[in-house]
């Protein structure tokens, strides 16, 4: 499988400032969708589930590492951050195919890196300083408000947010809606990118790729606030 990780090229990165956040999540509703593929999607996205364990078990041994790099020289190691940034990629690709949002019939790639013809994405960009004295506590302490919401969006998912909480709910109803009418709701499908947007943001935070908090706020669609449609 591929590692190598080039930055995000379509759709455009959002923007970073006062109405922006490093970590951004970009995605299209792919049309048609199968009315029942969603049914085996569980069964089809297994081998993705099976490398994102071992890959989520060295996010774990990296994360300490970085931790120390960031402790005492206040950079993350770039091979490091490639790397993190990637498994979240790759998880929120197989999650957008699957169960956080069912938006693609596409099967996604074992790449690390983006993949700019599939229609879902996520970068963060890379801080050249983050902050030793932050880097103690936003991880638990700071994190903390965040991980009580994300308990309720993702309820018992064991990888990422592949599963359960008010996001896989949702997500039924989502693969309800298609198998009796063949269309997904607009409406929900933009609430469940919002959802799914949060959940990244946190998560980007939580592995010290960023010193930005993130906001208390849903940002709905799938495009990042105050980029062009």
């Amino acid at each position: 499988m591929s590692t190598h990780v080039t930055s995000s090229a379509a759709p455009p990165p959002g923007p970073t400032g006062p109405q922006g956040y490093p970590a951004r999540l970009t995605a299209r509703l792919d049309a048609p969708l199968s009315r029942w593929l969603w049914l085996v999607k569980w069964l089809l996205a297994l081998p993705h589930h099976v490398v994102l364990f071992f890959l989520w078990a060295a996010v774990a041994g990296v994360s300490v590492v970085a931790f120390f790099a960031i402790l005492f020289t206040g950079r993350y190691p770039r091979p490091l951050f490639d790397f993190t940034s990637g498994v979240l990629r790759w998880s929120w690709r197989v999650a957008y195919y699957a169960y956080a949002a069912l938006g693609t019939d596409r099967y996604p790639p074992f790449t690390l890196a983006d993949v700019p013809d599939y229609p879902a994405h996520w970068d963060v960009t890379y801080p050249e300083h983050l902050s030793r004295g932050l880097v103690l506590v936003k991880w638990w302490l700071l994190a903390l408000p965040h991980y009580l919401i994300l308990g309720f969006l993702v309820g018992g998912a064991r990888l990422a947010w592949f599963s359960g909480g008010l996001i896989g709910l949702l997500t039924l109803f989502a693969g309800v809606a298609l198998a009796f009418t063949g269309l997904y709701p607009r409406g929900l499908y933009d609430l469940l990118l919002g959802l799914n947007r949060w959940v990244l943001r946190v998560a980007a935070y939580a592995v010290l790729l960023t010193d930005a908090y993130p906001p208390f706020r849903l940002d709905q669609g799938g495009r990042e606030p105050g980029t062009a449609a």
